[in-house]
């Protein structure tokens, strides 16, 4: 008998005096949570958003579709970016024009690769306009977990104002749980060493969101 065989058994156990017509688990405690502050149109949810990721330290940019590629550009150009991490999944468009090394996004990298590379640009699967969060969820446009984690510098796409919610429980309406879920609200930082605000200690110590409307 291993461990999980013994967690399971004991759940049996405790299990075994419920009758079968009790009140089932989705129902038995009331969820009336408060699914939002106030009622937001389009508009000002992507306000929100746009200054609650300000607020986190992300450095917020906003472009028409046409105007993207050549924002992206002048972005890694700032950054004097030699590589870019490119997930498989990304539209080929977004980096047209841009003389820079693409670095296919690969099971077999190492951390040690991963590091050595400059930026990573991704979409998102939806942002949320209360708290200034984007998640991802490992799709084809957004790549591996770790592809966001590691690089310095992530540039990250957001289609306003359709992948932008009021709230975190209209965002989980949205995601599937079985999947690989990033939370990111703002570049990565931890103040937890003599309340000392230090960036860049597990994730990105630049995050850059473009709202794409």
């Amino acid at each position: 008998m291993n461990s999980r065989d013994r967690i399971l058994g004991r759940v049996r156990r405790a299990l075994a005096d419920v009758p079968p017509d009790d009140t089932p688990y989705e129902e038995a405690v009331p969820r009336a949570y408060l699914r939002e502050h106030g009622a937001l149109d389009a508009e000002e949810r992507v306000e929100l958003l746009a200054e609650n990721l300000a607020d986190y330290r992300a450095l917020v940019h906003r472009c028409g579709e046409g105007e993207l590629p050549s924002l992206i550009a002048e972005l890694l150009a700032r950054r004097e970016a030699a590589t870019v991490l490119v997930p498989v999944g990304l539209e080929e468009g977004w980096l047209a024009g841009t003389p820079v090394t693409r670095v296919p996004d690969r099971a077999e990298s190492t951390p040690h690769e991963l590091d050595r590379v400059d930026s990573v640009v991704t979409a998102c699967a939806v942002a949320v306009a209360e708290t200034g969060t984007i998640v991802l969820d490992g799709g084809p446009d957004q790549g591996r977990r770790r592809v966001t984690l590691v690089p310095d510098h992530h540039i990250c796409v957001v289609r306003v104002p359709d992948q932008v919610v009021s709230s975190v429980p209209q965002a989980l309406e949205r995601l599937d749980p079985t999947r690989p879920l990033t939370w990111i609200s703002g570049p990565s930082a931890t103040s937890d060493i003599e309340l000392d605000r230090v960036e860049g200690v597990h994730g990105p110590r630049t995050l850059e969101v473009i709202l794409v409307g």
